[in-house]
């Protein structure tokens, strides 16, 4: 492992879902879930979830670029939720759940655009990526309770009817990119 490490943002919908997801991943180090892109400070997840703060539920990803790129990150987000599907993803609706993506420089930026570019151009999805791409303007931690939320509550009816068949999915997809592969 390298001592430099870099940061990446994902608004993918749930916040749960997309932390369980990248938490697997080899070169992963940690995963805060928080909220990002409105306009209320230091908003609560009753509010968030209520509609109108502006802000989308996120993951900020601490990943060692050594072990796993920006790219890499960027793939396993493209197919772990519906990039075409705009302020939903699944049953969540609300701008909370929209798909963006939260660049810190100039060079994430870039890969984003890029990526999507690629993904549009290849007729992967039968409809248009909304995906934004958006800079870090403040990051909100999201409370306690939502960290690593499914491993403590992966017997609930939500982890079960939509976090587990998406992490079966995911596993099958990258098991040569977990942490145990």
């Amino acid at each position: 492992m390298s001592e430099k490490t870099e940061t990446a943002i994902f608004g993918g919908g749930c916040f749960w879902c997309t932390e369980t997801v990248f938490f697997e991943l080899k070169g992963v180090i940690s995963i805060i879930p928080g909220y990002a892109g409105g306009t209320v400070p230091k908003p609560s997840y009753m509010q968030v979830c209520g509609g109108g703060t502006g802000h989308a539920e996120i993951i900020k990803i601490e990943f060692d670029p050594d072990v796993i790129s920006f790219d890499d990150l960027l793939e396993v987000f493209f197919h772990v939720h519906d990039p075409t599907t705009l302020n939903r993803q699944g049953n969540d609706t609300g701008e909370q759940y929209r798909s963006i993506i939260f660049y810190h420089d100039q060079q994430q930026k870039e890969a984003a655009e890029k990526y999507i570019g690629k993904l549009t151009a290849s007729g992967e999805f039968n409809h248009p990526i909304v995906t934004q791409v958006r800079p870090l303007t403040e990051f909100y931690e999201a409370e306690g309770y939502h960290q690593r939320y499914y491993a403590g509550n992966a017997g609930q009816p939500y982890c079960q009817m939509i976090i587990a068949p998406k992490m079966a999915k995911f596993r099958a997809k990258f098991k040569d990119s977990l942490k145990t592969s």
